[in-house]
């Protein structure tokens, strides 16, 4: 066991401990996870994802990502903010996805919200709730690396108070993470940025 702290992955770099059970993990921890995203569009799909994790292993959504990409159209808000019945049908009998239909009603009733959002009005809002990166100790271990933070809690309050769903503080916090606004890489580890 690691006691949370960084270790050696398959090429002998330090990592965060969760990124080494698959080589799926070791891509997205490498490639993704931490590193800044920017967009509407894109925001929408981390979000809508996060809240498909919820309960749920990370790893699950990240291998169905494709099959999530197929059956939301890329995640475009304009695109799914007119899905209809018919698409909620194909939705809850798609084994690409996960099929839960609150989520699946959420994901699509945040698209209806945000299509009346101005454009970068999302992007804005979410990159509004990014802590100062100087004013946060960095992880060492896994222990150190919140669920939740005072941040994550005001921008779910904010989320929600617009209308969006699924979007609680561990949720906020994932997509934090996830998206760069914070950087929970581990002190020793190869992805951390500085």
């Amino acid at each position: 066991m690691s006691d949370g702290v960084a270790l050696a992955g398959p090429d002998g770099a330090l990592r965060c401990p969760w990124a080494l059970s698959t080589p799926d993990y070791v891509t997205y921890h490498d490639e993704e996870w931490g590193r800044p995203v920017h967009g509407d569009d894109a925001l929408f799909e981390r979000l809508s994802l996060e809240a498909f994790q919820s309960g749920l292993s990370w790893i699950t959504i990240l291998r169905r990502r494709p099959g999530f990409r197929t059956a939301f159209a890329d995640f475009k808000i304009a695109s799914v903010a007119v899905f209809t019945d018919e698409d909620r049908a194909r939705l809850l009998a798609d084994p690409g996805i996960i099929r839960n239909r609150a989520k699946i009603d959420a994901t699509v009733a945040n698209a209806r919200v945000l299509a009346g959002w101005a454009p970068g009005e999302l992007d804005e809002l979410i990159w509004s709730h990014a802590p100062d990166r100087a004013g946060r100790p960095v992880p060492r271990t896994l222990a150190d690396v919140p669920a939740v933070t005072d941040e994550s809690t005001a921008l779910s309050k904010a989320l929600k108070k617009r209308g969006l769903r699924f979007v609680g503080p561990t949720t906020a916090y994932a997509l934090m993470q996830a998206c760069g606004l914070v950087d929970d890489h581990l002190v020793s580890c190869v992805s951390r940025v500085g």
